[in-house]
């Protein structure tokens, strides 16, 4: 589920990029409003990930995670945290665009970033045609199945990140943020 709201958010933040002059204020929300969600995948992972490798039973039993992910995993979260801190560090940034260094940091890590993402997603493919030659209603029923625990962590992974994105929208001044999201 977080990896869902994760990839349609990471979309949406991609597309922001097509016109980042008029969509800055817009890149800068989408980015505060993706550390609540970054964070719930990160924990989770790395709590499967703990519970694998200690021996925990019903995590043993579903088994690892396949070779392409055990491999990106680690390089998908350095990535994050790189594309994601170094935008934080420039939303904070009073100069603006003078901080050219952090600005080819975020650049550079972006690129990195997408290198190792397509890699990550494209490894989910072979799963595809499992995902959709199940009834309509098998794949909703798993999903809507899931634990209120799951359920609540997710929206409040999202409230945490509405609130960072609405407490920084301001921020997006400081760098001639046109677009904004309010009228």
């Amino acid at each position: 589920m977080t990896g869902t709201v994760l990839l349609v958010l990471f979309v949406a933040e991609c597309l922001t990029l097509l016109d980042l002059g008029n969509l800055l204020t817009l890149h800068f929300f989408l980015g505060f409003l993706l550390l609540g969600p970054v964070s719930l995948k990160i924990c989770s992972t790395l709590w499967r990930f703990t519970r694998y490798y200690t021996g925990s039973a019903p995590y043993v039993r579903k088994g690892p995670p396949g070779p392409v992910q055990r491999i990106t995993g680690p390089f998908v979260i350095l990535t994050t945290v790189a594309v994601l801190g170094t935008g934080v560090i420039l939303a904070f940034q009073n100069q603006g665009p003078g901080g050219w260094q952090w600005q080819q940091l975020h650049r550079e890590a972006f690129l990195v970033w997408v290198a190792v993402m397509v890699i990550h997603l494209a490894s989910y493919v072979p799963k595809l045609p499992r995902l959709l030659t199940s009834r309509p209603g098998e794949r909703a029923q798993a999903v809507l199945a899931a634990s209120l625990t799951r359920w609540l962590l997710l929206a409040g992974s999202l409230v945490a990140g509405l609130v960072l994105a609405l407490l920084s929208y301001h921020l997006s001044g400081n760098w001639g943020g046109s677009g904004s999201l309010l009228p």
